[in-house]
């Protein structure tokens, strides 16, 4: 097995799948770019929007300047699909911009995964829509989502 590995490994169960999936929920939810980026291969290949980062130097830069954007950011992802090593997921984040400006971020990603169980390739599709703050619906404090805070399909999204 490889020096560094990150469980739960492929192939994944739908319980491993599950617990994949809310690994990596919390680890986005700490917003914190080096942990996030040790989650993927040292050259893991990313689409995200029009950005293309390759490796955990860029993984690390384009979480940095995401984070210096996107305030109060509060992530929930759920399992769409799983075979083998991938799995495929929807999410939902809630954020503001520097002036005060809401917005809920809907999207799809899909993740390949090394024997390693980090993953190798993530491609995700993002769209977003202006909220009010009063219409927000991701309300914890900034970290982990709280295992009793309602996930997408309890909130109907």
């Amino acid at each position: 097995m490889p020096e560094e590995t990150r469980p739960p490994l492929p192939p994944f169960t739908e319980e491993t799948a599950w617990e994949k999936v809310r690994l990596a929920e919390d680890s986005w939810n700490s917003r914190d770019p080096d942990r996030v980026a040790h989650g993927y291969s040292v050259d893991c290949r990313w689409r995200n929007r029009a950005e293309f980062p390759t490796g955990r130097e860029q993984i690390v830069a384009f979480l940095e300047r995401k984070w210096k954007r996107e305030l109060d950011y509060r992530l929930i992802k759920e399992l769409w699909a799983f075979s083998g090593p991938r799995i495929a997921v929807r999410f939902a984040y809630e954020c503001h911009d520097d002036s005060g400006n809401w917005f809920r971020s809907y999207g799809n990603e899909n993740w390949d995964f090394g024997e390693d169980g980090l993953m190798v390739r993530r491609y995700a599709c993002i769209n977003d829509l202006p909220i009010a703050e009063a219409d927000r619906l991701f309300h914890w404090e900034p970290g982990r989502r709280p295992d009793d805070h309602p996930g997408l399909s309890d909130l109907g999204l």
